[in-house]
């Protein structure tokens, strides 16, 4: 498996909140782009949806409250993947948070997304932190 992991990233925000936010599938509906995504259902655990007619999914694996939540790729993907978000409160109000990729890929498929991988994970880290920084109303 490769591992990519994203910069670190300051948010606002108790640990706490952010953990419950991200635990719960059922929370993720109001954020989904409907442009991009179709057919999104959720459970707790669990969320499927459909990109370009291919179905996939999340699944929750393990929590470890206010600092991990590790998921799993489920569906037709075209590589397997573990991803998790770590979190560290390193004061109130001050929560440091971290995306972690592991991802299993053919040497073709390693070789294309290597670079868009990393760009893709630094991205979604800087988007969960302005969006619980109050810059895009999360």
């Amino acid at each position: 498996m490769q591992e990519y992991i994203s910069k670190t990233v300051a948010i606002q925000r108790q640990a706490e909140d952010i953990y419950t936010f991200f635990s719960d599938f059922d929370k993720f509906s109001q954020l989904i782009p409907r442009d991009k995504i179709d057919d999104f259902q959720a459970t707790t655990d669990e969320c499927t949806f459909s990109v370009k007619g291919i179905a996939m999914g999340l699944k929750i694996l393990d929590r470890t409250p206010f600092s991990m939540i590790k998921y799993m790729g489920i569906g037709k993907l075209p590589f397997e993947f573990l991803f998790w978000i770590q979190l560290k409160q390193t004061a109130p109000y001050d929560t440091r948070m971290r995306l972690v990729l592991h991802a299993k890929m053919n040497m073709m498929m390693k070789m294309m997304l290597k670079g868009k991988l990393q760009t893709t994970l630094d991205s979604f880290a800087e988007q969960i932190s302005s969006a619980f920084n109050g810059k895009t109303g999360c």
